[in-house]
């Protein structure tokens, strides 16, 4: 019974008259206790979502924020908002945008599960995170689910985001134990000591392109430094980060430690100027980050910011051309290209140009585009029509500048009828592009490549550098010794090398220049969820 969610019934139930209905779930109840415990224990688990979860099928009506260890309404707020399905354009939840009132209510409670946790041990901490992520990892399937109706990339993805999710818990699990300082000898005998201690009630304001995975980025190292939050989804994606809520007071976090508050721009200004928040963490736009800086400035305010990326991606003739392709097909069409440090811009050696182009485009041209939670699917739908019709915008402007489109950039209506409204698109590669294109500057934050020929080392790094956002970059060729040196000249906080888009959680995550600074991820990350206290005996 525990193996087969309820919900199942709910969805046969809003589309079955009750004599029709009730004699199957009796049905269904009888069935699964004949079945054998053993049997339910091994069924796997994808199955199992399957028969629970469908395109089209799923509505949220409970209280999207979480307050104090339970589900709860807004205590104030006038807008309301709607969140789609991307792949059916259907309304899949309404909420109240939390007001001043709700924000303080969720800080307060932040306060007091603070003082709490805030006293416990790093291996205490370690071990509600630990129990956080095996509840994860035995609701994976249920999440990754939810994750691709809401948001609309391919089930294949969001169980790999949901397993990064759980890796993240138990990685800073290990972390809050090994918190320390160090003890410095002074002359005379004396002597002194640092300690690392936990700044306050912390702020994440997470993005819609990994809404569940974000949120695990942030509230891990948070929580195991000792501190607690006060997290604000981005309002296109309301519905995963409250399970994850519920799974960290199901671990036995105090409640009140990791609070949702939803919400659009005002939400996000209460939180930023409260004056208990002691440090506010952001994934999103540079303008939106921007003024979330100003914000955080009046109160003095530490912030991390992982804004926006026009990254790099160089590819060498002397590369192994199979492996560079993968490459810049996963730096481009993961999640719909709705991904930050996506390698948008893709410098060719011009040797290899017209064989590179020509594979990218087939290859481009034959990725399964529909229903997101088949298993076959591999892009989904973009996150809603105004992103859609953005997208489309850049591709079309880009064709008055002088792009040719080589393949895709059109609205894709799937044969599946359930999907007509959703907001599909072909996946694009663009030719003939030049370094002052706008598809070219410009993130587009949607599927589409641009491909730029380049000649030499050193003018290929001067091109790569010259933009304002400095997240990621990458490289491929056989020379390591090449490899090695034109990394360490890109400007970008991440780089990679004949490989892209490889992010464990062990390793650092942020920009240079506008894409932000501050780390998500890796050991570091503790540093900036920590204040260091010197103590002179």
């Amino acid at each position: 019974h525990d193996a087969l969610p309820i919900s199942s019934l709910c969805f046969a139930r809003r589309s079955c008259p009750s004599s029709v209905y009730k004699p199957l779930a009796q049905l269904f109840l009888f069935f699964l206790r004949m079945l054998n415990a053993t049997v339910l224990r091994t069924f796997p688990s994808r199955l199992v979502a399957a028969m629970s979860l469908s395109t089209g099928a799923f509505s949220c009506t409970q209280p999207l924020n979480y307050r104090g260890g339970a589900r709860v309404e807004p205590a104030d707020g006038s807008q309301r908002e709607e969140a789609r399905e991307p792949s059916t354009g259907r309304v899949i939840a309404t909420f109240t945008c939390s007001g001043e009132k709700e924000v303080d209510l969720a800080i307060k409670s932040a306060q007091d599960a603070f003082k709490v946790w805030s006293q416990k041990s790093g291996s205490e901490r370690g071990r509600v995170l630990l129990e956080a992520a095996r509840i994860i990892r035995e609701r994976s399937e249920e999440i990754a689910s939810l994750e691709t109706v809401n948001n609309g990339k391919s089930i294949f993805e969001a169980r790999v985001d949901v397993e990064i999710s759980w890796q993240c818990l138990e990685y800073y699990a290990g972390l809050a134990g090994a918190m320390g300082g160090q003890h410095v000898q002074l002359p005379g005998g004396s002597f002194a000591y640092t300690r690392r201690e936990p700044l306050g009630v912390c702020v994440g304001i997470g993005a819609w392109n990994y809404p569940f995975q974000i949120a695990c980025w942030k509230s891990g190292p948070a929580l195991a430094c000792g501190n607690a939050m006060v997290y604000k989804p981005s309002p296109f994606t309301p519905v995963t980060v409250v399970l994850l809520a519920e799974i960290f007071s199901k671990a036995g976090a105090p409640p009140g430690l990791f609070n949702v508050v939803q919400g659009g721009a005002s939400t996000g200004e209460y939180l930023c100027k409260h004056p208990d928040v002691a440090k506010v963490s952001f994934t999103g736009s540079v303008p939106t980050g921007s003024k979330i800086m100003a914000m955080a400035a009046q109160g003095i305010k530490p912030v991390t910011l992982e804004l926006g990326g026009k990254s790099p991606l160089i590819i060498f003739s002397d590369c192994v051309l199979e492996n560079a392709i993968n490459g810049a097909m996963m730096a481009n069409f993961l999640t719909q290209g709705e991904v930050c440090c996506n390698g948008t811009r893709v410098f060719v050696q011009r040797d290899i140009l017209d064989k590179f182009t020509e594979e990218v485009v087939k290859r481009t041209k034959n990725i399964k585009i529909g229903d997101p939670l088949l298993e076959d699917t591999r892009m989904g739908p973009l996150i809603n029509k105004p992103h859609l019709e953005k997208v489309l915008g850049f591709i079309k402007k880009g064709q008055e500048e002088g792009v040719k489109v080589l393949c895709g950039g059109e609205p894709y209506t799937p044969d599946d009828p359930k999907l007509k409204d959703g907001y599909f698109m072909t996946p694009c590669v663009l030719g003939n592009c030049q370094d002052s294109m706008t598809c070219v500057k410009e993130e587009i934050f949607g599927p589409v490549m641009s491909i730029l020929p380049f000649d030499k080392e050193e003018e290929v790094l001067e091109r790569a550098n010259n933009t304002m956002y400095g997240l990621a970059g990458g490289v491929f060729t056989r020379d390591i010794q090449r490899a090695h040196r034109v990394v360490s000249r890109l400007q970008a906080g991440m780089c990679f090398i004949n490989n892209y888009n490889v992010s464990p959680v062990e390793l650092p995550f942020g920009g240079y220049k506008k894409s932000g600074f501050g780390r998500e991820n890796g050991q570091v990350a503790m540093e900036y969820y920590s204040q260091l206290k010197t103590v002179c005996v």
